[in-house]
């Protein structure tokens, strides 16, 4: 995916532009551009690199104008390069282009355009739009950016430019993200909201096939169609502080240390005064009676929210008493689920926007389930087309590696998973009440862990000269050992697998050898004694154990080269304390090795295409 901004008002666009670029470049940091009205005409500057290259390049070469379009890339066709970045043109530089997403046919359209005379110097899918909306242009650019996209299949959202009508801006959304900031004499486009704060809190959020079209005056938003729509304007209230790194050295940092408000934040009104029960206003769908009918739960989701809806599986399960399967979002749809109107799907994703979680949603309504999403962003594609919304209230979310929105997940997990065992009474309103109490006192638990981060340094820094290491767990340990293993691969770049640990004498003990680094999580009650088994037979055979348990657990102490003890706690609920010393071990190798923690190679922050 890929991040664009729009601007056109007043100002000196190419510091908008370039301000609102640093907020989205955790969608993609390959390379960026942008193209603005100059008293030349329509003038691009472009470069392979991030945000300070391109900045950088237009310090010696302002452009100098106050309507223009800005991207920011992660590559998807086209190796990152210079020609490869964005803005894209048409062969008569008249028509400039900011794409994010996919042009499926795009070849067949670009050989059309060939064909036709016009001359391509990219590898890329977006160059053909421009060329396309060129070849529709007949003095009227919305109606050649309606035409154009007719002719497109995929996933797209655009910002278009034309040297023939300077005083227009035109955006267009199909399946990725895009909203509208409406100012006061100027207004803005973005992938993302953050992007736009800084100068308007008055937003329109476009739906999938809809455009928006711009001028300094105001905005006036269309179908594809050419249907005039009437909307209001959505209000946003975050504080723009939340979007910056507040003293940290890194936003991923922040981001971990912030998790004790984001869980009570998610918590929040869902609790009744007295602690007694938990309440969910914002389910309308969900009725009692639609609750008391669910047969089975579908739990979707990619990567980190994958790993929340491996906790979300055990926790509806052993609360509910409801068989739930859970699959990644790329798969569910192909392998043809058994879904009926007794099935409740619950998809997951921080941004509200990942292009496979999308289609697994809309493959499940087709199919007749009630769905619920569990995002952090209200107004996504996601929180938009599910039945029903639990939104997480992590804020805004900066780092590619997910560390709050994870954790904020899990509380959305528990939190239904209680009320749906109040609704179905499958448990005691005894221990609803004691759940209730031991989720109240987490966030302070987890403040608690991040006071003892000198510990899990200590480690880091050992571990980050390894290349290979392992982490073992049994039952919802393993689920979190998952987490830990990714979140120290996306980072880090330090090869790393989790194993459930009864299956190490099926193959996985011949991996380890003298020195090895192991992360041993052990926080089950239930299956420590096991664990501990497992331990040991790992440092047979030399490996160099890092445990982690509960408070008092004297017995992993001896058998470890390293301990972690973190709070107790019920063993439903380890997983929202066990998690936190993984993100920091993740954090600190990755420091350690000299990483670029928050926008690590390779990986952006939401997937929009599949």
């Amino acid at each position: 995916m890929c991040g664009i901004v729009g601007y056109i008002g007043n100002k000196n666009s190419q510091e908008i532009l370039l301000e609102g670029l640093k907020k989205l470049e955790y969608r993609g940091y390959d390379s960026a551009g942008i193209a603005v009205f100059t008293g030349l005409g329509l003038e691009i500057t472009k470069v392979q690199g991030r945000i300070a290259v391109l900045e950088g390049q237009l310090e010696g070469a302002p452009l100098h104008g106050t309507a223009g379009i800005g991207h920011t890339r992660w590559a998807t066709h086209g190796k990152p390069s210079d020609v490869n970045s964005h803005p894209h043109t048409d062969d008569s530089f008249k028509f400039s282009v900011v794409h994010n997403g996919i042009i499926e046919n795009y070849m067949t359209l670009k050989e059309e355009m060939i064909a036709k005379g016009h001359v391509f110097l990219s590898e890329t899918d977006t160059e053909v739009i421009s060329h396309l909306i060129a070849d529709n242009y007949d003095g009227d650019i919305v109606v050649a950016v309606q035409k154009a996209v007719s002719r497109m299949t995929g996933a797209f959202a655009l910002g278009v430019l034309t040297e023939y009508e300077p005083d227009k801006l035109v955006a267009v959304r199909l399946a990725s993200p895009l909203i509208i900031g409406v100012g006061e004499g100027e207004n803005f486009i973005g992938s993302d909201i953050p992007a736009i704060l800084e100068y308007t809190r008055n937003v329109y959020i476009l739906e999938d096939g809809e455009m928006a079209i711009l001028t300094r005056e105001g905005v006036e938003l269309r179908t594809l169609e050419g249907n005039y729509i009437t909307r209001e304007l959505f209000h946003v209230d975050w504080d723009i502080v939340t979007a910056e790194k507040a003293g940290y050295d890194h936003f991923m940092l922040k981001e971990i240390h912030e998790q004790p408000k984001a869980y009570r934040d998610t918590m929040g009104s869902r609790m009744d005064a007295a602690g007694n029960e938990i309440v969910f206003n914002e389910l309308k769908k969900l009725t009692i009676d639609k609750i008391r009918s669910i047969d089975r739960v579908h739990i979707v989701a990619c990567g980190t929210a994958y790993h929340a809806g491996l906790i979300g599986k055990n926790v509806i399960e052993r609360l509910a008493r409801i068989p739930v399967e859970i699959d990644v979002a790329s798969e569910y749809r192909y392998r043809e689920p058994i879904i009926t109107d007794k099935t409740l799907v619950i998809v997951v994703s921080q941004s509200g926007e990942t292009a496979d979680t999308l289609a697994a949603l809309r493959e499940a309504k087709r199919c007749g389930a009630t769905v619920l999403a569990i995002t952090n962003v209200v107004g996504s594609s996601v929180a938009r087309e599910a039945d029903d919304c639990i939104a997480t209230w992590a804020g805004p979310e900066i780092a590619v590696a997910s560390t709050k929105a994870y954790t904020s997940q899990l509380i959305a997990f528990y939190l239904f998973g209680l009320y749906l065992a109040q609704t179905k009474e499958s448990q005691s309103t005894k221990y609803i009440r004691e759940m209730i109490t031991a989720l109240r006192a987490l966030p302070e638990q987890v403040e608690t862990i991040l006071g003892q981060f000198e510990k899990i340094k200590n480690f880091a820094e050992k571990i980050s000269k390894h290349n290979d290491l392992f982490f073992i767990g049994r039952g919802m340990d393993y689920a979190v050992a998952q987490e830990g293993s990714l979140k120290l691969k996306e980072i880090s770049y330090i090869h790393s697998e989790a194993y459930a640990a009864g299956e190490l004498k099926h193959g996985t003990l011949a991996l380890i050898e003298e020195g090895i680094p192991v992360i041993a999580l052990a926080t089950q009650e239930e299956l420590f004694e096991k664990t501990v088994s497992n331990i040991k037979e790992v440092k047979a055979r030399g490996a160099n154990v890092l445990g982690i348990s509960a408070e008092g657990e004297d017995e992993l102490i001896k058998s470890v080269d390293q301990h972690f003890a973190i709070p107790k706690t019920l063993g439903l609920l380890t997983p929202a304390l066990s998690v936190i010393p993984l993100q920091l071990l993740a954090y600190y190798a990755s420091l350690a090795r000299g990483n670029d923690v928050d926008k690590p190679r390779n990986l952006a922050k939401s997937v929009t295409v599949e």
